[in-house]
């Protein structure tokens, strides 16, 4: 039978959220249905309500998510109704060429839910990244869902599924940082502030945050800066050259996806040193350089999708730092919200007045 529950969707673009009614069908094989009991607000769902992902309107939103199987279809063998999960966007094929050779992270055939959630006239929703978490249960593929530790505190939980992996994996899987690494990170919104938390848990020695609000250089000390440049008020290139003994950072984290950031990012770094870019651009941003200095300079410039992560490896890792107290999950969490107050959740988010919003549905 299937279920009839509230959920938030974005009717058309641009236009103000709605608490509706969802139909949930029963999982198929291969699915899942979880019981949803907190989702973050990310920018990304902003981004799906604004129309600037694609149009396949209506959306169901939320995908920052963490709750526990209520049922399973056939075939599922990854996890069992009552376990405590985290939900994924990037559920791995296993077959494709990337999973092939070992590398997993990569896979280019992720998958979702083949059955649809529908409003109760039967309209189709699409749910952002193939989750729609905004909402008392959901309909997933059941290896989106990842085991881990029930006494972890679900709104802290479920940021992994998106912004905090980013940042984290950004640094310690793509960028490779480890012990006594030096680490510049351009950007210290949620995602940027999960990486100078990777750098500080994997090791390195100097972690410098660069912003151009005060209060966020000031939020990005608790997460593991040892220092702070303000790049509205002095030249973040030649201050992080400064710290970091006239020569630039190991690893440079752009968090921003802006050509001028990243352009910065580029020039801080040491030779042989690493830029990752883990800050999403708009398809029409481009960026010049000249390519006697990507040459002479050496290294590597990297893109982070979704923090290279697997989260069958590194959520069950993550949760277990948090657990010991090694990387503070819960000081993302700026406010637990209410199924109806997403809207006014933007529009703090917009104003750069939270890490994250969380909704609250248990």
């Amino acid at each position: 039978m299937s279920s009839t529950v509230k959920g938030v969707i974005a009717r058309s673009k641009g236009a103000p959220v709605e608490v509706v009614d969802v139909v949930v069908p029963d999982p198929g094989p291969g699915e899942a249905v979880v019981k949803i009991e907190a989702c973050g607000v990310c920018h990304t769902d902003l981004h799906y309500r604004e129309g600037g992902i694609y149009d396949e309107f209506p959306f169901l939103l939320g995908h920052e998510a963490a709750g526990r199987v209520e049922a399973v279809g056939e075939g599922v063998t990854e996890v069992a109704p009552g376990d405590f999960v985290i939900l994924n966007w990037r559920a791995v094929c296993g077959e494709c060429r990337a999973c092939r050779r070992g590398e997993p992270w990569y896979c280019f055939n992720t998958h979702n839910a083949t059955q649809k959630m529908t409003l109760t006239d039967g309209t189709e929703l699409t749910p952002a990244l193939g989750i729609g978490a905004f909402i008392e249960k959901t309909l997933v593929a059941a290896g989106q869902c990842t085991k881990v530790d029930e006494q972890a505190s679900p709104a802290a939980a479920g940021l992994l599924g998106c912004g905090v992996m980013a940042g984290f994996g950004a640094a310690v899987n793509t960028g490779g940082v480890t012990r006594g690494d030096s680490v510049a990170v351009i950007g210290c919104g949620g995602v940027g502030d999960a990486a100078i938390a990777g750098a500080s848990v994997a090791g390195a020695t100097t972690i410098i945050a660069v912003d151009v609000d005060d209060a966020k250089l000031e939020q990005a000390r608790h997460f593991g800066a040892t220092h702070t440049v303000n790049s509205k008020n002095e030249d973040a290139v030649e201050r992080i050259r400064e710290l970091t003994g006239g020569f630039g950072a190991d690893v440079v984290v752009e968090a921003v996806g802006r050509p001028e950031t990243y352009e910065q990012a580029f020039y801080a770094r040491d030779l042989a040193g690493t830029v990752v870019l883990v800050g999403v651009p708009t398809p029409d941003l481009e960026i010049t350089l000249p390519l006697i200095e990507v040459f002479g300079r050496g290294g590597a410039l990297k893109s982070s999708w979704y923090g290279d992560c697997l989260p069958s490896r590194d959520f069950p890792m993550l949760i277990d730092l948090y657990r010991q107290g090694r990387f503070d999950l819960d000081a993302f969490v700026s406010e637990k919200i209410a199924l109806d107050q997403v809207e006014q959740a933007f529009d703090k988010m917009h104003r750069g007045e939270v890490l994250r919003s969380v909704v609250e549905l248990s």
